[in-house]
């Protein structure tokens, strides 16, 4: 099979083959899984933003019925590696954030748990602490790098006198708050610890074989001697995507408790301190052009947070550097490490903030100029990669912007604030999208003949809920020549062939390359009428030096009504146009797309983590206080994708869709509302009260 075959499953609308357990709640997930007589794990957390714990009273806990454990830095077992401060979990009385995990209580029922918790006494050497980003911070720095291995700064030389010689320059500051993951299936990890020693873990993960390399260091333990077993994932969005410090916790408390299983699920409240965060950012973006409208300087700067005890550095400005022409670039990041949780991964991370800041500031350069929106970016629409130099494996931008334009009336868009129906200003706004098409190589799946036309494929990927069970049994199907229901799927579990993580939109990509490679190779070693048994197994190898810029694109418009009198935002209807290369499932992929729309009309109007910085404490740690976009709240959301294949990207002709939903969102609808009412927000998210402002 090669991308160019005919295809008798890929690119068919095939139902979720999970689908139905999940339905009927057969589908088992982490927490859900049976093991006997299990115990269960509640964390203690520091109620201080910094210092040292002096005091572990432990006594009224232990002396409630029920418990069988408590753990504190006085006697949790030492870890075999340190060097990640976010796993140190109780090696030491260090205070590095609030929230941090201090303690635990383990009992007979998670009810006994959590009350004993409660009644653990802890005093502090309380230290000064600081909670709080700003764009003059006297630590700010140049990290080495930003995710996941990009250089943090570019500058091709120039900018400042290319923006000094621009016919019209744009100069402004955009923000976005910190931002919190919230899966459906909160975190969840039982740990059975028996003699060898061995270690089976079920987690709610997006990389069983990435959770087992992590610990298996950790605990300094032969990674053989470790299980991970996730078939099902209630969401991760990058949070699952490597282990946090609540899988290290359970780990130690099944150490000692060996030979019975103990369970632990976080709490919503526990999420927001424990498994990663958006990074907020504070950008600013500079653009300069010619009297065409033609870029001739960008400059895209943004400032952004880590914690103490572990950098993590968001590409919040990567996404700029490739986007649109232009001579002059400089992109930079700058961070300070304060006294706060460890950020992480959430849905495109990096692209997400930073299309906010360039595809606003694109907005107002058309304005400036007197472009159309749509004209100014087809006229910076690039032959070749800016930042590399290479050609584009396939850029369809422009036919995404002309197709999205015609599908959503781009036309009927009129002056800003314009257009009044009854109490509501209405308004049409655009944005571009982006998002880089990842391949990670090492990848290994196995597919063996079992008799009567039946196929067996392994390997130890992840379905996080985007139909990744379906999907790869569609490539395996093909690659097999074989009926869609003639092939059975193995993934979710380290005793399978190893994969990577299922994020960074690469997990369709990298999987079922594997997959492919494994089908081809099997008819070649073994024809069409093998014998029951034959096994064929196949690894992806690294790619080489690229030889192309491979990325999807996108183009999303959206219509926007504001209140006169209230300056409520409704969004009555979107519209997303995608360029993925192939699409192997149009089911699932559409929900993708749309989930990743929603997501960022969500960022747009209602999503921010508020930090109480005297206590640095995050206030908005539940769905009642840190807001989400409802059914309710959700208008017509019209999607559809060019019909592609990306011959270049990788074997299958396919690239990412898991995440460029989400970018461009929040400018498309910044822009909308702009063209309501003629106010430019460029602080997310866009909340009545900027838009009453006088």
């Amino acid at each position: 099979m090669t991308v160019t075959e005919p295809r008798a499953s890929v690119g068919t609308p095939v139902a979720r083959i999970d689908g139905e357990a999940k339905v009927l709640g057969l589908a088992k997930y982490a927490y859900e899984q049976v093991v006997d007589n299990p115990a269960f794990l509640h964390p203690v957390q520091a109620t201080v933003a910094r210092g040292r714990v002096t005091g572990f009273d432990s006594s009224a806990a232990e002396a409630l019925e029920g418990v069988l454990l408590v753990l504190s830095h006085l006697n949790a077992p030492a870890l075999a590696d340190t060097s990640d401060q976010e796993y140190a979990v109780l090696q030491s009385p260090g205070v590095a954030f609030r929230g941090q995990i201090i303690g635990a209580v383990v009992a007979e029922s998670p009810e006994t748990a959590r009350h004993a918790a409660e009644l653990v006494r802890v005093t502090y050497d309380q230290h000064p602490h600081d909670t709080e980003l700003r764009e003059d911070h006297p630590d700010l720095y140049e990290p080495g790098q930003v995710n996941p291995s990009y250089p943090a700064d570019t500058d091709d030389g120039g900018v400042d006198q290319a923006l000094a010689a621009a016919e019209f320059v744009v100069d402004h500051r955009y923000t976005t708050p910190m931002e919190h993951n919230n899966p459906m299936e909160p975190h969840a990890c039982t740990a059975l610890w028996q003699d060898g020693p061995r270690l089976t873990l079920h987690d709610s993960t997006q990389s069983v074989h990435g959770v087992r390399t992590r610990l298996s260091g950790i605990l300094g333990l032969d990674p053989e001697a470790i299980r991970v077993v996730s078939p099902y994932v209630g969401g991760g969005f990058g949070s699952k995507g490597m282990p946090h410090a609540h899988n290290v916790l359970v780990v130690l408390a099944a150490q000692l408790l060996p030979g019975r299983p103990v369970k632990l699920v976080l709490t919503r409240q526990q999420m927001f301190t424990l498994v990663g965060y958006r990074t907020p950012t504070l950008q600013r973006v500079r653009l300069g052009a010619d009297a065409q409208g033609r870029i001739t300087a960008v400059s895209h700067e943004a400032v952004e947070q880590t914690s103490r005890i572990k950098e993590f550095a968001e590409q919040t400005t990567v996404g700029t550097r490739s986007m649109y022409a232009g001579d002059a670039r400089r992109t930079t990041h700058r961070l300070v490490a304060l006294d706060v949780a460890v950020p992480s991964w959430m849905r495109a991370p990096g692209e997400a903030p930073g299309m906010f800041g360039l595809e606003s500031a694109m907005d107002e350069l058309a304005e400036t100029v007197g472009l159309d929106p749509v004209e100014l970016r087809v006229r910076n629409d690039p032959a070749t990669d800016p930042e590399t130099g290479l050609p584009w494996s396939s850029r369809h931008l422009v036919e995404c912007l002309h197709e999205g334009a015609a599908r959503f009336g781009w036309d009927l868009r009129r002056a800003p604030g314009s257009r009044r129906e009854g109490d509501w200003l209405v308004g049409l706004g655009m944005a571009s999208s982006t998002y880089p098409a990842y391949l990670m190589p090492g990848n290994t799946a196995s597919v063996s003949y079992g008799g009567h036309g039946h196929y067996s494929v392994r390997i130890g990927a992840a379905d996080i809920g985007t139909g990744s069970w379906t999907a790869l049994t569609q490539i395996a199907a093909d690659a097999l020549g074989m009926p869609f229901d003639h092939v059975h799927l193995e993934i979710g579990d380290t005793q399978l062939p190893r994969a990577t993580v299922e994020g960074g939109s690469a997990g369709l990509a990298s999987h079922g390359s594997a997959i492919l490679l494994a089908g081809q190779r099997f008819r070649v070693e073994h024809g069409d009428a093998p014998e029951a048994g034959a096994t064929t197994e196949a690894t992806t190898e690294p790619p080489g030096e690229p030889a192309y810029a491979t990325h999807s694109y996108g183009a999303q418009f959206v219509e926007a009504r504001v209140n006169v009198d209230t300056g409520e935002v409704r969004v009555p209807r979107m519209v997303g146009v995608f360029s993925c290369g192939r699409i192997v499932n149009p089911r699932t992929a559409r929900s993708q797309l749309i989930g990743g729309m929603v997501w960022g009309l969500s960022m747009a109007l209602h999503e921010k983590s508020v930090v109480d910085h005297a206590l640095g404490h995050v206030v908005t740690h539940d769905l009642a206080d840190y807001h989400v976009l409802s059914h309710a709240d959700i208008g017509d959301i019209d999607v559809t994708w060019l019909d592609e294949e990306d011959p270049h990207a990788n074997p299958l002709g396919a690239k990412g869709i898991g995440e460029i939903g989400i970018t461009g969102t929040a400018a498309a609808v910044a822009s909308a509302v702009h063209n309501a009412t003629g106010r430019r927000i460029r602080d997310l998210p866009i909340t009545p009260d900027k838009l009453l402002l006088p």
